[in-house]
């Protein structure tokens, strides 16, 4: 179980590592009402985001998030 245990906590650090750097690289969004109707223009028109740079940031956010999560609660039923 040791080594288990020692797998599961570097697979974390390199999760917690990827998701820190995924979403400092992602861009900032606009504030005001400028921003909120160019946001509202880009998600309109915005047919292929998902294969933009933002939305493939996008995208590896959200699969970085569900892998940090789950071997946070994989390595906290192991140490019980």
């Amino acid at each position: 179980m040791p080594v288990l245990n020692g797998i599961f906590t570097v697979l974390l650090i390199i999760a917690e590592l990827f998701l820190i750097a995924v979403v400092l690289l992602q861009p900032g969004k606009s504030a005001g009402i400028s921003g909120a109707i160019s946001g509202g223009a880009e998600t309109f028109f915005g047919k292929h985001k998902a294969k933009t740079f933002e939305g493939r940031l996008q995208f590896l956010t959200k699969v970085s998030a569900a892998a940090f999560i789950i071997l946070t609660i994989v390595l906290s039923f192991m140490n019980k």
